[in-house]
Parts: structure tokens; sequence; C-alpha cells
């Protein structure tokens, strides 16, 4: 078999790449549908889950999303069954917001056939290859983070009309609010990635 270029290989790793992370938004968007949740749902619970009982407001600033839009959130996870609010003992004044996990194992029967398909494909590299995977993998989420900072920084890409012109900018004050939503949301979204990528170094070093 004829032995592939640098470049050869590293235009194969890119598309790869890119069809997994194409790939994963649409498992998130079909999963979070037949679950009766948003993706933005589903994301949530997710972190609700790791997290443990929690506030709302500590809900909001891990996720990145404003105090009205979690409260949204969280009500629509209570309407579907998947969690539920209830007074802190220790504090009557404050709510406090818990996944319900007897529930939330419905959502994780979606996931069993990719499970296992992914268990047999782990059986075929040995622990050497699966920490080099994990180390790269890692190393790729870190980058991606500091790329969405980047992003955060630029305007709007200037939009054209039907007839090839280009439109007139909005106002400065109107630009400015989903610009502003938008980050808040992309904050929690490299939060919660730059959490994980932390534990998998962890974890692959502690193994070597």
């Amino acid at each position: 078999m004829t032995q592939r270029t640098r470049d050869e290989l590293l235009k194969d790793l890119n598309q790869a790449l890119r069809k997994v992370s194409a790939q994963s938004v649409l498992l998130s968007d079909a999963v979070a549908r037949l679950a009766g949740l948003t993706s933005t749902d589903l994301e949530c619970l997710d972190l609700l889950l790791l997290s443990g009982v929690t506030t709302a407001g500590t809900l909001a600033a891990h996720t990145g999303l404003t105090t009205g839009a979690i409260t949204a959130v969280i009500d629509r996870m209570e309407r579907a069954g998947y969690a539920r609010r209830r007074r802190d003992p220790n504090d009557r004044r404050r709510v406090l917001v818990e996944a319900l996990p007897r529930y939330v194992q419905n959502i994780g029967t979606l996931y069993r056939p990719l499970a296992r398909s992914t268990e047999k494909l782990h059986r075929e590299y040995d622990d050497k290859q699966l920490a080099l995977v994990v180390d790269y993998l890692t190393r790729a989420f870190g980058l991606a983070a500091e790329h969405v900072n980047w992003l955060q920084t630029q305007p709007p890409l200037a939009r054209r009309t039907a007839a090839g012109k280009p439109r007139q900018a909005r106002s400065a004050r109107a630009a400015a609010a989903p610009a502003s939503a938008a980050q808040t949301r992309t904050t929690g979204h490299t939060a919660k990635w730059q959490r994980i990528a932390s534990s998998d170094i962890e974890s692959s070093r502690a193994r070597r």
C-alpha cells in the first residue's frame, strides 16, 4: 500500500474532524428532539447532572446563559420530568435545582447503540494508541476554546442583499444585544469543554 504524505494525512484528519463535529451537533439535536427538549436544554441538563444540586444562578453562570434564559430552560426541564426545583432546607428563601436521574436514564437509552458500537471500536486500539487519541483531542479542544474567544472579539460578517449590494450595518446598539447574548452562551460552552479537557488530561497522565 502506498504510504500517504504528511499533507495528505493532515487533509484527511481535518476532514474527519469536521465530519465528527457536524455529526455531534446533529446527534445532540436528534436526542434532544426525542427527549422533548431543545439542544440547549440537553446541554444544561448534562451540566446539572455533572454539578449536582445547585441554584439557577450557578447553573446560569456555568452555561453562560442569562438568568431569564436559564429560568426558561429549567421550566422546560421540569415540564419534561427531568429536573425539579425545591427549597433549600437550610435557607427557605433559596431555591435549588436538581436533575432526576431515574428519568434522565431514559435519555441514556438513546445512546446505548452508539455506546456499544464505540466499545467495539475501542477494542481495536491498545492503551498507548488510545492515550494518543485522548492527548490529541484534548489539545484540539483547547485550541478550539482559544479560537472561540477570538471569535467573540470579531464583528459580524457583512451580509449581501439579493442584488449583491452589502446591507446597511445595524446600529451599534442593535448589533450589540444579540452579540452579547451569543458571547455569554459561547462562553458557557467554552468553559464546559475546558473543564472536560482538563479532566481528560489528568486522566491520561494518571494512566501513563
